[in-house]
């Protein structure tokens, strides 16, 4: 299996002595053990980003193997930039995150027993809401997005159907309807909000909404038998579906329809420096949020089944007493399966972007990776 690897320098230029071949060993057997064709992996602190590499392939038909530079969609890994782009217009005085979201959106209409959700109980996913499969929320890269398909959605499940500020659901609705929030109280769409007040400060040039043609791309599989293609070809939207690889059924390159829950794509070095800005401590760097603000989305205090919610950061129940304490978040759909972690602790944030639809044991990778010398 090919590896590239880009370790960061030190300051003043000497380079950065990280176990690089036990890395990539451990890089290896997680894609082995997966059947991956491929994996990016980033790691970083609030001040650099300490490591960057990738193992396998970006395109198992063209043979290209995998890159640092190689952009991945993030899926639900966007909630984190979506989350802390709501929590800065709050901070600013742009957006309450405590009033009923109908003080944003007049036509919302809330459950007459359920309640009314605030925008903070949606980004903690309290609000009540249902997770309907996202599987036709996506579009292919050159084709527009199905007009209106995002407020048919929003029409049909926006409504809570459990009681507000009860035990936490996880669901892609209420970010949607966060993101229109943050519309209606700037006046702007939730792709520029986020630019604006996320990207730009952090630095995350090579990432954004939509791909950027002069870097390479990661090309997101299915690993299934090829008689099962057409079952495939009928789920998904029409020319979604690429070509059959071997047991590994390809997908052209698409976006995913609804910025605020699911849209961000771009690398793996990026996604770590916004985690690492939720890894901050007091005497780092702060270029979005202030203390305050980081410790409170990631304090995790919704509890929910499948997991327990902070402000966009989760963790699973059984994590809850694991030494050192982390917190993360999935970013999975077709083609792709990738995760952000973070060790508040140890001030170190670990990303990793892999080109499969199956699951994978990426908690197996991120604690080998935290047990490295990292420092």
């Amino acid at each position: 299996m090919n590896t590239a690897d880009q370790p960061s320098p030190e300051r003043g230029g000497q380079p950065r002595q990280l176990h690089t071949e036990r890395v990539r060993s451990i890089a290896q057997e997680a894609a082995s053990a997966a059947n991956i064709p491929g994996i990016s992996i980033a790691v970083a602190t609030p001040d650099e980003v300490l490591y960057a590499g990738a193992v396998g392939y970006a395109d198992l038909a063209g043979h290209r193997q995998a890159r640092p530079e190689d952009q991945y969609l993030w899926f639900s890994m966007t909630k984190i930039a979506t989350a802390t782009a709501a929590m800065r217009l709050h901070t600013d005085g742009f957006l309450d995150l405590d009033a009923p979201i109908g003080t944003y959106l007049r036509d919302y209409r809330p459950h007459r027993r359920h309640g009314h959700p605030t925008t903070r109980q949606l980004l903690t996913h309290i609000a009540g809401l249902g997770n309907p499969l996202p599987v036709r929320w996506v579009h292919p890269e050159h084709q527009a997005a199905v007009p209106d398909r995002l407020t048919r959605i929003i029409r049909k499940h926006g409504t809570p159907h459990t009681p507000v500020g009860s035990r936490a659901a996880y669901s892609n609705i209420g970010y949607l309807l966060a993101g229109e929030v943050m519309e209606a109280a700037t006046g702007r769409p939730v792709q520029e909000c986020v630019q604006d007040l996320v990207l730009d400060p952090l630095g995350m040039t090579a990432t954004g909404y939509g791909y950027n043609s002069a870097a390479p791309r990661a090309v997101g599989y299915v690993r299934m038998a090829p008689l099962l293609r057409p079952v495939l070809v009928r789920i998904l939207p029409k020319g979604v579906v690429g070509p059959q690889v071997g047991r590994y059924t390809s997908l052209n390159p698409f976006l995913v329809s609804g910025a605020a829950y699911g849209g961000l794509l771009g690398t793996a070095a990026d996604a770590s420096r916004l985690a690492a800005a939720h890894a901050a401590a007091d005497a780092d760097p702060h270029p979005v949020l202030g203390q305050g603000d980081i410790e409170e989305m990631r304090t995790i205090h919704a509890l929910g089944k499948r997991f327990d919610h902070g402000i966009g950061w989760f963790r699973k129940p059984a994590d809850a007493t694991r030494s050192p304490g982390f917190v993360e978040h999935y970013g999975t759909g077709g083609g792709f399966w990738n995760a952000m972690r973070i060790y508040p602790e140890d001030r170190l944030a670990l990303v990793a972007m892999a080109n499969t639809t199956a699951a994978w044991d990426v908690d197996r990778l991120f604690t080998q990776l935290k047990g490295l010398p990292w420092a």
